[in-house]
């Protein structure tokens, strides 16, 4: 599958504005972690495009990543990715574990991309000079962004192997670099 292809679906999927921008965060920090990991930027680029790209139609646990892993299946689509869409679900996880790095990572940047860009959009200046100070910041506000597991949160770290503001900035870094495609003014 190439990215046209799977952003072409994305599209037919999901409507919504912010949905498609999650998907594109998520895509960037799993392209990032891909070159730090010496990794296919491919692949994981497409299993964080593809992720929840059901959720908007089906948002029921029973059914979101059930009809992603569907809709993927009958268009041929590498077991790889969809094993990986599949383990980002937790009722998932007794039959796709968190056992190998897409997988990992895939939990570890879904919701750390999404706490990121909440933070920028209440700073002045975006995702220019956001530090991992400013997001842990937040974290500890439990009103903000309040429906964020700040427990999967720290949990994707530890999956990753690196302390958490250190896996914060990464994902800062690589949310930086398509920050346009995010709604953020250029370099923000």
């Amino acid at each position: 599958m190439t990215r046209d292809e799977a952003w072409g679906i994305l599209n037919e999927y999901t409507k919504s504005e912010s949905l498609i921008r999650h998907a594109l965060a998520v895509e960037g920090a799993m392209r990032g972690a891909a070159k730090r990991q010496g990794a296919d930027e491919l692949v994981w680029g497409l299993v964080g495009l593809l992720h929840d790209l059901d959720y908007e139609r089906w948002p029921d646990p029973k059914d979101h990543t059930a009809q992603a892993a569907r809709i993927l299946g009958e268009l041929d689509v590498d077991q790889e990715i969809i094993e990986a869409i599949l383990s980002h679900a937790p009722w998932n996880w007794d039959r796709y574990p968190l056992d190998r790095p897409i997988r990992k990572t895939l939990f570890a940047v879904d919701e750390l991309s999404g706490f990121v860009m909440a933070v920028a959009y209440v700073r002045p200046d975006g995702l220019t000079g956001m530090k991992a100070s400013s997001v842990k910041k937040k974290m500890k506000q439990k009103s903000f962004a309040a429906a964020v597991s700040r427990d999967d949160l720290r949990q994707g770290a530890v999956l990753m192997g690196c302390p958490l503001e250190e896996h914060i900035e990464f994902v800062i870094h690589d949310l930086s670099g398509i920050a346009p495609q995010l709604g953020f003014g250029r370099g923000s």
